[in-house]
């Protein structure tokens, strides 16, 4: 079972760690001691959460469309050049890239500061974990000097 300390719910949620706790106050969010005795929320409780807490989309948000993983964001950059631009999103804790032609970042008026809404469909999405081991001990040869001598 994955326990996540609040610090970390709080991160994937993009809200403080006060928030959480305020939210676990209340028996909004289920938590659980952690080996260590520290507060800690279980990660399919914090799935589940996450997934209550999106709901259905606002009326007259979006059409109808097959894609379902619609990211809310600012954005912070966008390049263009001649025939292309990259659109940078901040959504929530994350950085969304976008490259799309100039033409549709003109259309869509894509500037700083403007909000939009990243809608991500990939047949191919690859997922990572982190690695709980030390880096040395995961990847031998990423030993500093200091521990090879």
């Amino acid at each position: 079972m994955t326990q996540l300390r609040i610090c970390e719910a709080a991160e994937l949620l993009g809200v403080s760690d006060d928030t959480v706790r305020r939210w676990a106050d209340a028996g909004r969010l289920a938590t659980v001691r952690g080996e260590s005795g520290r507060l800690a929320v279980d990660g399919r409780e914090l799935a589940a959460f996450v997934q209550a807490q999106a709901g259905e989309p606002r009326p007259g948000e979006g059409g109808r469309q097959s894609a379902r993983n619609h990211l809310r964001g600012i954005v912070t950059v966008v390049r263009r050049d001649g025939v292309m631009a990259q659109v940078d999103l901040q959504c929530g804790a994350f950085r969304v890239v976008s490259l799309m032609s100039r033409e549709a970042a003109d259309e869509l008026g894509l500037e700083p500061g403007v909000l939009a809404v990243a809608v991500v469909k990939s047949t191919n999405v690859v997922v990572e974990i982190e690695d709980p081991r030390p880096a040395a001990e995961a990847h031998p040869r990423a030993a500093t000097r200091e521990e090879r001598r």
